[in-house]
């Protein structure tokens, strides 16, 4: 699923689903040593467009969620997703 942001039938929930889908490939990828790779082009491209429209507060509860989910520290997370901050 690749974000149309002009698309008047996009909802939040899409944008929504589509941060959090980054957010488990990138968990995926770098802590559960998964042997298929998540993390595509087009996934991390929706997350960024995504996270345009999120505010900060759903960003965060999404992070949070999915590190308590998957047992990923927040910090550490924070690190996988944004490496150059």
């Amino acid at each position: 699923m690749t974000l149309d942001l002009n698309d008047p039938e996009l909802e939040f929930s899409d944008l929504v689903y589509a941060y959090q889908s980054w957010v488990m490939a990138v968990i995926n990828d770098e802590k559960l040593e998964g042997d298929d790779m998540l993390l595509t082009d087009e996934i991390a491209e929706d997350a960024l467009n995504a996270m345009r429209f999120l505010p900060g507060e759903v960003t965060s509860a999404i992070e949070t969620s999915l590190a308590r989910v998957y047992d990923v520290d927040a910090d550490e997370l924070a690190e996988l997703l944004f490496p150059e901050d």
